[in-house]
C-alpha cells in the first residue's frame, strides 16, 4: 500500500491522499493503481505531508468522496529491488512471533516508525499487543515465515 484516499478535495473529482512510504516522488512513479481500477493523471503534495491527486476514472466530488478509504496498491513486480537489510513492511505484517526460546508470541499487526527506528506491534493470541524495536538486540532474526522476539523485550 502506497497510499489511502482520505476524502475528496474541491468539486471536480480530486482526491486528498494520505501518503505511506517516501513521498509524492515515490508515488509518481506509478500510474497505475488497485490493478488497473485507478489511473493516475496528475498528483502534487499538500504541503502538509500528504498529497492531491487525479485519476482519470474519478470525474465529481461525489465519486471522489465514494473512495474514501480506498488504499492505493500495485504489484508487487512494480515495486523497486531491495538492497540488503530492506525490506516492506508487508513482508512482515501477518508473521507469526516467538520468543528467542521458541514460545509462540502471536502475530506482527503493524510496522510503525515515530522517526527513531521501526517497531513491531504483535497481537498475542488472547487479543493484547505489545511493541517491540525493530533493532538487532531486540528482534535478532526474521524471514518470511516467522520473526525472533528477545524475550525480555516481550511486555507481559
Amino acid at each position: 500500500m502506497l497510499a489511502a484516499i482520505a476524502g475528496a478535495h474541491g468539486v471536480t473529482g480530486e482526491v486528498r491522499l494520505k501518503l505511506f512510504g517516501e513521498g509524492v516522488a515515490a508515488l509518481s512513479r506509478y500510474r497505475s493503481f488497485n490493478d488497473g481500477t485507478l489511473t493516475l493523471s496528475k498528483v502534487r503534495s499538500d504541503n502538509k505531508g500528504g498529497a492531491i491527486a487525479r485519476f482519470a476514472e474519478v470525474t465529481d466530488r461525489t465519486a471522489a468522496e465514494k473512495l474514501r478509504g480506498t488504499q492505493l496498491t500495485i504489484s508487487r513486480a512494480e515495486m523497486p529491488p531491495l538492497e540488503d537489510g530492506e525490506f516492506y513492511h508487508s513482508d512482515l505484517l501477518g508473521l507469526p512471533a516467538v520468543s528467542h526460546t521458541g514460545d509462540p508470541l502471536g502475530e506482527v499487526v503493524a510496522v510503525e516508525n515515530f522517526g527513531a527506528t521501526d517497531i513491531l506491534e504483535v497481537k498475542r493470541p488472547d487479543g493484547k499487543r505489545f511493541m517491540v524495536p525493530l533493532t538487532d538486540e531486540a528482534v535478532p532474526e526474521w524471514d518470511s515465515e516467522r520473526v525472533v522476539i528477545v524475550a525480555e523485550f516481550v511486555v507481559t
